[in-house]
């Protein structure tokens, strides 16, 4: 489906059911006096992707599936994603991880998890800020 850096989006670890794609451009107003603001473009804004689903831990990725998040986070590093058909979307970055956990089982884990992972798309020749897989 997709991956960031190492980690592949997939059945067997967070399958996302929706991914929410946002890009922006700058377009910075100058007032004028008697006329409408002139405009100026400035370029590309922030690019930001969410991906939402949920986890069936006996089924799918579970609590080990969004630590291995969380840790990816914690870097600060830049991730290549990639689509499915190879595409090379730049760097992204971790912003946010969500999970709302329901559905108990009487050991006290979850059965369901919903999770929200939010990116954001950094300068693409950055290669220093790109991270390294962890053992």
């Amino acid at each position: 489906m997709i991956a960031l850096g190492l980690f592949v989006f997939d059945l067997t670890t967070a399958p996302p059911q929706e991914i929410q794609h946002q890009a922006a451009w700058r377009h910075p107003g100058a007032a004028r006096v008697g006329l409408r603001p002139a405009h100026q473009y400035l370029g590309p804004d922030d690019e930001l992707l969410n991906l939402s689903g949920v986890l069936y831990p006996e089924i799918t990725g579970g609590e080990v599936t969004l630590d291995e998040l969380k840790q990816m986070g914690d870097q600060g590093k830049a991730w290549p994603l990639l689509t499915a058909d190879g595409y090379l979307q730049g760097l992204f970055v971790i912003e946010s991880l969500e999970a709302t956990r329901s559905l108990f089982w009487p050991d006290g884990s979850a059965r369901r998890i919903e999770f929200r992972l939010a990116l954001k798309r950094v300068d693409d020749d950055r290669v220093d800020l790109i991270g390294k897989a962890t053992a």
